[in-house]
C-alpha cells in the first residue's frame, strides 16, 4: 500500500523553460527512488502541476547549497542554466541562502552565483558556468576523433556540420543560415538520439545575426522542444567564439526571451558567464502517492 502526501512547491520557470520548485534543504521530502518517477509525474501536462523539470534544493557539504535537477523523462541531469537561476531565485528569497554570492553543488561541478537584488527582490542572476571541454570522451560521443568541432556527421540519411561540447552536460550545435527552415521537431530527436552520442545530447540551432548576436533553437536531452536552454546558450557562444564566427559578449535570442553570455579564458580553456532573470509564477500544493 502506497504512502499519500501532501506536497508544497513553488513554479518558476527562466525564459520559459519552466519547473517545479521542492525545498528539501531541511528535510526529504521525496525517497530518494521515486525522485525521478514523481518527477516525471509532476511535469505531466494537463494530468499534474506540468513543467520542464522539476527542481530539489538539497544541502550540500562541498558548497552553500545543492541543486539537483529532473527532466520531465525523470531522467536527472547534470545541469542546467535556466533552472539554476529560478534555483538561485528561490533559495534568496525564501532566506535558505542570505547572501548575493553563492556556491552551489551540481552534477556539473560547483558553480559560483552572483545575484542582482533590489527591494529583496532578486532580479537577475550571473552564473560562472566554468570551463568547457571539446573532448569528444567528455561529451561523450562515439568516434576516433579527440575533438568533433565544426565536423560532419551522417544524419538521417545526410552529412551535417556539428560541434559536439560539454559544459557539465553534453551539447551539439549546429550553425545555420536557415534557421527558419529547421525542422526541429524531427531533427531534435534524431541527433538526440544518436548513436554518435550513447548517453544521448542536447541539440541546438544557431543562426549568426552579428558577431555579439545570435538566434537559436533547442531540443533538449529528456525534455524536447524548450523555450530556452542555458547551458546551450553558454554552449553556443563559445563554440561560436572557438571557430571564429562570434565575439566574447554575445546576446543569444531564444523563443522564451534573451541570455546575455561572456565567454573567458581560463588556464587555456574557454568557459563562459551566462546571465538572465527568473520569475515566481505561483505555489501549490498537491497530493503524491509514493
Amino acid at each position: 500500500m502506497s504512502d499519500r502526501i501532501i506536497l508544497l512547491f513553488h513554479k518558476m520557470h527562466g525564459l520559459g523553460n519552466d519547473y517545479v520548485v521542492i525545498d528539501e534543504s531541511t528535510e526529504e521530502l521525496i525517497p530518494e527512488d521515486k525522485k525521478g518517477e514523481i518527477s516525471a509525474e509532476l511535469c505531466t501536462r494537463g494530468f499534474s502541476v506540468g513543467a520542464d523539470g522539476v527542481i530539489f534544493v538539497s544541502p550540500s557539504i562541498e558548497a552553500d547549497i545543492r541543486f539537483r535537477i529532473f527532466n520531465s523523462d525523470g531522467s536527472e541531469a547534470q545541469m542546467c542554466g535556466n533552472g539554476i537561476r529560478c534555483f538561485a531565485k528561490y533559495v534568496f528569497e525564501n532566506d535558505v541562502i542570505k547572501e548575493k554570492q553563492m556556491s552551489v553543488e551540481t552534477l556539473g561541478g560547483i558553480k559560483e552565483l552572483t545575484l542582482q537584488v533590489e527591494n529583496s527582490n532578486v532580479k537577475s542572476i550571473k552564473v560562472d558556468m566554468g570551463t568547457a571541454t571539446f573532448k569528444t570522451s567528455a561529451v561523450p560521443m562515439a568516434t576516433d576523433e579527440e575533438e568533433f568541432i565544426d565536423q560532419e556527421l551522417l544524419v538521417d540519411g545526410e552529412p551535417l556540420k556539428l560541434t559536439a561540447i560539454s559544459v557539465g552536460n553534453p551539447h551539439a550545435i549546429i550553425f545555420t543560415d536557415n534557421l527558419e527552415d529547421v525542422a526541429l521537431d524531427h531533427m531534435g530527436p534524431i541527433i538526440e538520439n544518436h548513436k554518435a552520442f550513447p548517453e544521448r545530447i542536447n541539440v541546438h540551432f544557431v543562426g549568426v545575426v552579428s558577431p555579439q548576436e545570435v538566434e537559436m533553437l533547442t531540443w533538449e536531452r529528456g525534455a524536447g522542444f524548450t523555450m530556452a536552454c542555458g547551458t546551450g546558450a553558454t554552449s553556443t557562444v563559445i563554440a561560436g567564439y572557438k571557430l571564429g564566427l562570434l565575439e566574447k559578449n554575445v546576446l543569444v535570442h531564444l523563443p522564451g526571451g534573451d541570455l546575455k553570455i561572456t565567454v573567458y579564458e581560463k588556464d587555456n580553456k574557454l568557459g563562459g558567464f551566462m546571465e538572465g532573470d527568473a520569475v515566481s509564477v505561483f505555489e501549490g500544493i498537491t497530493e503524491l502517492d509514493l
